[in-house]
């Protein structure tokens, strides 16, 4: 397996330097590990995540997933910002208690222009998923204009 194009490090700057609105000291997001492909990320649990009932919300499971497959396609690619979520489908498979949640992202397939993949989330230390996702990332062309 190669060495991934960026390490967890690299891809925080890189976020914390794009995204300073979405990933900041305090935002609740962390990346845990960076292979080549192969990516963990973490959400930290806040009380705005729950939806009634007293699960995770959606959305934030959403917000989670796509960040993953985000970190997973700079560690294939290296530093490429313009990358853009072109597909996301969710499968919800349990409700997901008030805590933090894990997400773990593969990258399936890497072309030319689409970087296909899929994400596991789940509560940390649990044996079951609560989310399976998969995830089309569009790569831009270099050359091509904003």
């Amino acid at each position: 397996m190669p060495a991934p194009a960026m390490t967890a490090d690299e891809i925080a700057a890189l976020l914390r330097a794009e995204f300073p609105q979405v990933f900041h000291p305090g935002c609740g997001l962390s990346i845990e590990h960076v292979g080549y492909g192969e990516v963990r990320v973490r959400r930290s649990f806040r009380d705005n995540h729950l939806r009634p009932g007293g699960t995770i919300s959606g959305p934030a499971m959403m917000e989670l997933a796509d960040f993953a497959m985000y970190v997973a396609v700079f560690s294939v690619i290296g530093p490429q910002p313009r990358a853009v979520t072109a597909t996301l489908t969710i499968n919800f498979l349990r409700r997901p208690a008030a805590g933090d949640l894990v997400a773990e992202a593969k990258v399936m397939k890497t072309g030319k222009r689409l970087i296909a993949g899929q994400v596991t989330l789940f509560p940390p230390g649990a044996d079951e998923p609560v989310a399976h996702v998969t995830s089309i990332y569009s790569v831009p062309n270099d050359n091509a204009q904003i």
